[in-house]
This record gives C-alpha cells, structure tokens and sequence, in this order.
C-alpha cells in the first residue's frame, strides 16, 4: 500500500526489484525535515512521497493531478511482500496483467503506469537476456547496448542504461514510440507491444499518437495508485523521520 514503508531502511528497500535501484531517499529526507520545523509531526512521509512523485512528473515535462492527502505511515516494511508484489522485469504480459490486476488495476491503466519509463534506468542484470536471447529487438539498439552490458553473467551487472532510449530526461510519450520501433528495455515493456494487434498493441498504438490520451491515463491510475491500501485515521503513525519508526 501508499503507506512509505518503502522509506523504512532496509526491509523493501532489498527487495528483488529495489536493490541497488531505488534512490533519491535523501530528498524525501530534506523535505520532511523542514517539514518538520515548520509542523511537527502533522505531515506524514507517505504523503510527502505521493506528493513528490507528482511534482517530479510535473517537473519533468509530464502531467498533474490532484493528490488526495491523509495518509499515514507503517510502522514496518515487509521484503518478502515487496518481492512477490512488485512485477520482476522478466514477466510477460499474462504475468503482468494478473500482478496490476490483483491490486485493482485496469489493463489501461497497467500500460499507462508502465509509461513511467520514459525516465530512469534499469541495471544491466535485468535486461542482459533480453539482449542477448530474445529476437524482438531492434538489432542497433541492443548493439548500442552491449559494450556496457556484457554476456558473462557477473560482468558489469550494476551498470545502467536509459529506459527511455529517445527523451530519458523528459516525461512525454516516447516511451511508446520506442516499442513500436522494438527499443524496449526490458522483457517486460516490450512484451506490451508485439506488433500483431493483439494483446495491449492498440492502446501502445493510442498513446504513442496521442500525448493528452497517455497524460490522462497516467494522471488517473497514479490517483488509483496513491488511493492503493493506504493507513488513515489512527492506524500506523506520523513519523518522525522517514527513515525509521
């Protein structure tokens, strides 16, 4: 849930898919200190990430939208949830599917969540596969690739590529273009465009062509994701500071 354990450190932050992955702890730390000097103990860290998260989009080139505020924060983190929860970059699209859907999310709104790739980086260990054994990929772009992402599993694991191969410090939908032209990263943004017309291809297609479209789907399941499990009321706490209980 939208609830900052995952600001706990350790616990979630070693999880499969946040290892070595996740950053930026440090501005949520800032934020919640001067918080603090002005209003103690009122704003939760759960609302100051969901917060965050949207003025980085905004930030970014990308959309607003408003963002219900009340939440509250664990009081503990849970690694083994974080590593059957959160979608591996190996799924396939049925995989996928079942994961957002079991927490309420629409196909739509999977592959509108999955456009927040057209920022960051992925670590060369969860994508090594995809380019060397799979053949859905564009061969210049996975030649691009390889020099700083070698075969030997072991060899440069940490190192990182763009997720976004066309505008990787821009929020906008090229994120799409790129599979369509096959420059998906990883196995499991490729796997969302196949290029038969089945499967999520029409609305890759849709997005790709139409920026508001993919902006408002965005907007709308980045809502649905604050709202997921969230603490209110008198459960869980107002922490101190982000970082522990």
């Amino acid at each position: 849930g939208c609830d900052a354990s995952v600001l706990l450190s350790g616990m979630e932050q070693n999880a499969f898919p946040n290892v070595m992955s996740l950053r930026g702890f440090e501005v949520i730390d800032n934020i919640k200190a001067k918080l603090e000097t002005m209003c103690k103990q009122t704003v939760s860290c759960a609302d100051i990430l969901t917060v965050a998260a949207r003025d980085s989009v905004v930030a970014l080139g990308g959309p607003s939208w408003t963002v219900p505020l009340g939440r509250r924060d664990s009081t503990n983190a849970n690694e083994a949830a974080a590593n059957s929860d959160l979608p591996p970059p190996f799924f396939d699209l049925v995989n996928l599917t079942q994961s957002f859907g079991d927490k309420g999310f629409t196909v739509t709104d999977m592959v509108a969540l999955s456009g927040a790739h057209t920022i960051g980086q992925a670590q060369c260990q969860n994508f090594r596969d995809r380019l060397y054994n799979e053949t859905n990929i564009n061969s210049g772009f996975a030649t691009s690739l390889k020099a700083n992402c070698p075969q030997p599993t072991g060899s440069g694991d940490r190192n990182l590529a763009n997720l976004d191969v066309s505008t990787p410090y821009s929020f906008d939908n090229a994120y799409y273009s790129n599979l369509k032209s096959q420059k998906g990263l990883l196995h499991s943004d490729q796997v969302l465009f196949t290029g038969t017309g089945g499967g999520t291809d029409n609305t890759v297609n849709n997005f790709a062509s139409n920026p508001a479209a993919f902006s408002s789907a965005f907007a709308s399941a980045m809502v649905k994701m604050g709202n997921l499990s969230p603490l209110t009321g008198s459960q869980g706490q107002v922490r101190l500071s982000c970082s522990r209980v």
